[in-house]
């Protein structure tokens, strides 16, 4: 008898035990959870650059389009003649600070001794002016235009001696009747400033 006993005994205590045990397994495994939903939404700033009014990257610049001298046939030009270009950079309607490089490409027939200046500047030759065309339209900034104006000079008697003055003025009359076109192309790129973290 007392080994019926206390087996109802030990079938009580497991029952218990596992009721218990039950409960608290419950209490330690219960999870709350809600769910809140919404949307994301983000603007995309739009993007905008032109050059010389056109929006195409290639120009046609023309080195006669503002010459001083107007005493030569049809405003060719010629040594002792000088002039200047305008480039002009419109941002507006970006939303984004914008970098702007310009290029010179497949130049033809330049004539040795015409010269270039950019601000206060002068160069020898296309491919030195271009290293000084690049710069930065910021996004904030009160003017999202930029005008770059490129002098051009053919001068005549140049040199600081005697010999010099003549050896230049023998490849300007030289090239004067040889060269009848000089071109080349200009290249205007716009891109947008990367953001900093």
């Amino acid at each position: 008898m007392l080994l019926k006993k206390s087996k109802k005994i030990v079938l009580v205590l497991i029952a218990v035990i596992a009721i218990l045990l039950a409960f608290v397994g419950g209490q330690a495994y219960a999870k709350y959870m809600s769910r809140i939903s919404g949307k994301g939404t983000a603007d995309i700033a739009s993007w905008s650059f032109r050059a010389n009014e056109n929006e195409e990257k290639m120009q046609t610049i023309s080195l006669k389009s503002k010459m001083n001298n107007s005493t030569l046939l049809s405003n060719k030009i010629a040594p002792g003649t000088d002039g200047e270009f305008q480039i002009k950079l419109d941002a507006n309607g970006s939303d984004v600070g914008i970098n702007y490089v310009i290029k010179f490409e497949n130049e033809t027939s330049k004539p040795t001794n015409l010269k270039f200046t950019y601000d206060g500047k002068t160069y020898n030759s296309l491919t030195e002016l271009q290293k000084d065309l690049t710069g930065t339209i910021d996004a904030n900034g009160q003017d999202k235009t930029k005008t770059l104006t490129v002098g051009w000079n053919w001068k005549y008697e140049t040199g600081s001696t005697q010999q010099e003055i003549a050896t230049s003025d023998a490849i300007d009359t030289k090239e004067a009747k040889t060269i009848s076109n000089y071109t080349f192309d200009v290249i205007i790129s716009g891109t947008q400033v990367m953001p900093q973290n």
